[in-house]
């Protein structure tokens, strides 16, 4: 099965915990993860952040869970990166 190499968020977060905790608790997911976050706006309440995650096999649902969990929503996906398994061969009968 194909995996998930590169996932980009746009999220609305609140102003706690900060982006420096939230990356460290996305990245707490798997070893391989490799987070970047950029804050686009703040107001008075929330914060506008896009996140780009990559790593091998990243879990979209792991990751929205985690989020939300902060109190944060995940307002769309705006770039996803997969790639397929070595495992079977490439073909159009093998999506």
């Amino acid at each position: 099965m194909a995996h998930i190499k590169r996932l980009v968020l746009d999220v609305l977060k609140p102003h706690h915990p900060n982006v420096v905790a939230l990356a460290r608790l996305i990245a707490d997911l798997d070893a391989s993860y490799h987070v970047d976050i950029t804050v686009q706006a703040v107001d008075e309440k929330t914060e506008s952040v896009v996140i780009d995650l990559t790593g091998r096999g990243v879990d979209p649902e792991a990751v929205s869970a985690t989020i939300e969990s902060l109190g944060g929503s995940v307002h769309s996906i705006d770039q996803v990166e997969a790639e397929g398994a070595a495992d079977r061969p490439a073909g159009p009968n093998n999506i």
